[in-house]
Formats: C-alpha cells, structure tokens, sequence
C-alpha cells in the first residue's frame, strides 16, 4: 500500500541552516506547510519574511540514490536562470544530511495553477468556457519545450548530466533489458516494436536539454488568460538526449482532432476544443526551429517505452489500484506501438 502519512519538516533546523545562506528572512520564524508528494519527494511552501519558496526534499523511507536525484534537479533548475524556458528560480541547495535528513533545496514559489489539480477535469477560468483561450494552453505547453530543446545546455554546466552520444543505439537494449528484469507477463507487440526500432533512427538527432515525462501534469500556468505557462516542475527524469522525444511524450494520446462536443484523450484533462496533433506539432517545429517529419518514430519510441515503465509499477502494485489500472494501459501502449510501426511508412 502506497505511504499517504504527511512528511514531518524540522523548522527550527531549517532555519538555523537558512540564517548561514545568502536568503532573505534572516532571523524570522518560519511558516511552512505540506503541499504534496509521494514516494520519491515531499514539497513544502516555506514563508520567512521576504522569502517565499517552494522546499523539495525526499521523504525519509526514500531510496539513498533519490538524494542524488534532489542534486541533479537543482543543477538543471540553476541551469535553466536567465534563459527564456518557464521555471522555478533557483534559491538554494542543501547536500547536507545532518540538517535535515536528506539533500533539500528551495526554489521560487509558483503563483499560479497546475494541472494535475483540477475538479472533476475542470478547467479554471476562462478556460472552462472560453475555447479559444483553452487553444493557448496546449500551445504553451509545446512552446514550453520548444524552449527547452534550445538551451545551451553545455555552456549552462550540464555537459556531464546526460550520455547524448548514442542515445538512440542505447533505447532499445536498456529498456528491453528493464523489463527482462521485471517481467511478470507477456506484453503482446513488444517485440514487434522492438524490431522496428531497432531498424530505424530519426531522420536528424540534435542533442538538447529534455524533461523525461513532459505533459499538463508537470507544468503550471499563471491564473488568467492569455494562457501562459508559468513554470515547467518535476524534473526527476531530466537529462541530456533528444528533446523531441519530450514531444512525442506530449503528443503521444493527443487526439488528431478534438471537437468542442465531445471528451477525448490524457484522461485526466478536458481536451474538448484544444487544437489538433497537427497543429501543436506545427507550433513546436515553429518555436524549436527542429523538424516533425519522424514523429512517428518519436511516438513508437515514446509509446513502447512508457508500456516498460508502466509495466514495472503494475508489477509491483500488490493491492495498490492506482498501480493495478497501469495494467490494461500498459497493453494497449504496446499494441499502439506495434501498430504504428507496422503501419508508418517512415524509413529513417
């Protein structure tokens, strides 16, 4: 069963560790509270005079290794300062366990809204009813990694955070070998999938900053219209690859066409009245100067190779319903990739 017990923050440990760092609030007390996490992370919004921020830290029963993972999401966060990508400003890091158990840092706090915190898949005002300005929210979110994909990402300090050399001979063996190790069930289509993508690479490949699980869920948007993206969040998957593999990640349940009268696809947001596959993959290529013409290959990729990610929490999901759902999506992800691949006549 999932840990849904509220992570304890030590205030008085916190602050003494922020009366030594270049902050505002020096000497204030501090006001904090729980806004969510999981398993991996805990966040808390953190108020001390001037300062208001956002503390990501790892719960206590979170595996050694996520520490690590605390560091490298402040490297890309610091790293992404004074580019044009939305983003929590950098404030401070901690990699000193003694202060509070774990690696911690706190960034800028977001005034705006998520969406992975919708009502019954409710969109906030104006979005809710004004379709046009609900258009806008699928373009920022392409615009977001378009963005993304053209930043600097050696002069930025991050020559070291990815392995880009290679990206694409290494997908196929690296994921095929995880589910080997995780394996509970045949997954009808994998090694059709595999073979395709075995055979087949894009038609160019331009290493660049990428998030690793980019969607609505994982950015935040600035209340009000126009939409505008205000924030990308979560960036435990961050590295350096193919950023159009962000994209096709983004795009891989967009419907083709949406109707103002009818719900389709992502689930866990209306996409009633939201612009087409086409015209969102159009917008990207525009702002990331990056063709689309494989994105057939990015959507076999991307298709196959969240069935294996899914595929291992469903493995492991006991009597866990959240986990237990994966089960169904994860074979129909295999057979849709399966299916393009047989079906694509892309040749790269």
């Amino acid at each position: 069963m999932t840990d849904t017990s509220t992570p304890a923050l030590d205030a008085d440990r916190l602050a003494g560790w922020l009366d030594g760092q270049d902050v505002p609030g020096k000497g204030a007390p501090i006001e904090h509270r729980y806004l969510s996490g999981g398993s991996q992370n805990a966040i808390f919004e953190i108020r001390r005079g001037d300062l208001h921020a956002a503390l990501r830290i790892p719960p206590p029963a979170a595996p050694v290794g996520r520490d690590d993972g605390i560091l490298r999401e402040w490297r890309i966060i610091e790293a992404l300062g004074g580019t044009d990508v939305p983003h929590t400003a950098a404030i401070t890091v901690c990699d000193d366990r003694e202060v509070l158990g774990r690696a911690f840092y706190l960034m800028g706090f977001v005034d705006g809204w998520s969406p992975m915190n919708l009502t019954d898949r409710k969109w906030p005002e104006p979005f809710d009813s004004d379709l046009e300005a609900r258009r806008g929210l699928a373009f920022q979110l392409a615009e977001g990694i378009a963005r993304l994909g053209k930043v600097a990402w050696q002069s930025k300090g991050l020559a070291d955070l990815g392995r880009p050399d290679g990206f694409h001979d290494r997908q196929v063996p690296r994921w095929t070998g995880f589910f080997e190790r995780i394996k509970g069930r045949d997954l009808p289509g994998i090694d059709e999938a595999s073979s395709w993508l075995s055979s087949h690479r894009p038609i160019d490949y331009i290493p660049g900053l990428m998030h690793g699980d980019y969607q609505f869920a994982n950015v935040m948007y600035h209340h009000g219209a126009p939409a505008t993206l205000a924030a990308i969040v979560d960036w435990e998957m961050g590295t350096v690859g193919d950023p159009k593999l962000d994209l096709a990640w983004m795009v891989q349940t967009w419907p083709e066409q949406t109707s103002a009268d009818e719900e389709a696809g992502l689930g866990y947001v209306d996409m009633r009245g939201m612009p087409s596959r086409t015209e969102v993959l159009s917008h990207y290529a525009a702002v990331s100067g990056r063709q689309v013409d494989d994105i057939d290959y990015y959507l076999v990729l991307a298709k196959w190779k969240l069935a294996i990610v899914l595929e291992q929490g469903y493995q492991r999901a006991g009597n866990d319903e959240k986990l237990l759902a994966f089960g169904p999506i994860v074979l129909n992800l295999m057979r849709e990739a399966a299916e393009l691949a047989a079906s694509t006549d892309y040749s790269g």
